[in-house]
């Protein structure tokens, strides 16, 4: 099997990949900051039950989580999720919002508490402080760990393999052990490698952007 043949049928794969990736980061950001409320909630129930949630995400394997997800209902009620796409999603979005949460979390104490009450003495509302003068910093304190997190979704894609999802590195394997040949894990390296490339160049654009604020 040449090259071009090979890159084809991984093609579809890649955009999977691609989907996994862009999705996660779609939910996963927003519940990360909701999560990160919750963790520094000041009714200790909901403080404990984000606690816990953090430290299940956080404290065992992203392929575990997957398996429980897809089968776990199975098992448990009798019933069949069917859709192992959406499996991947919510696992992948339930797990890195977890991480998100806590770099969320880090950046937002980091402030010093007279800014917030400056703001105050200044008549702003919590909203108007968190949105217009908290935010813009957090933001810019965060980017660094955040770009890490995104690095480590882009290869982390590949464990969807976990329940047979048909993604770029399931199919590279596939057609490895069919043909017995390295390339496709060259072609799986390459992408993967350029698309951090991607994800590195725009965080660093991004930094530069809010370089202001230092």
């Amino acid at each position: 099997m040449s090259f071009g043949t090979m890159f084809l049928q991984m093609g579809a794969g890649m955009g999977k990949s691609l989907l996994i990736f862009a999705l996660t980061l779609l939910f996963s950001m927003p519940l990360g900051m909701i999560v990160a409320f919750g963790r520094m909630s000041k009714n200790k129930i909901i403080q404990t039950a984000v606690k816990f949630y953090i430290s299940v995400m956080r404290g065992t394997p992203l392929m575990l989580q997957l398996l429980v997800i897809f089968y776990g209902p199975y098992y448990l009620f009798g019933m069949n999720i069917g859709s192992r796409f959406a499996a991947v999603i919510v696992g992948f979005s339930l797990n890195y919002a977890a991480y998100f949460a806590e770099i969320y979390r880090s950046g937002i104490q980091s402030i010093p508490v007279g800014q917030y009450e400056a703001a105050n003495v200044l008549g702003y509302s919590k909203t108007q402080t968190f949105m217009l003068i908290i935010l813009p910093q957090v933001i810019k304190r965060i980017l660094p760990a955040v770009t890490n997190e995104i690095i480590t979704l882009v290869k982390d894609t590949s464990l969807a393999f976990a329940i047979a999802y048909q993604e770029m590195f399931t199919i590279g394997k596939q057609i490895a052990a069919s043909q017995t040949s390295f390339l496709p894990f060259v072609i799986a390296g390459v992408f993967y490698y350029v698309m951090n490339l991607m994800v590195a160049f725009a965080m660093d654009k991004a930094e530069e952007k809010l370089s202001y604020y230092r």
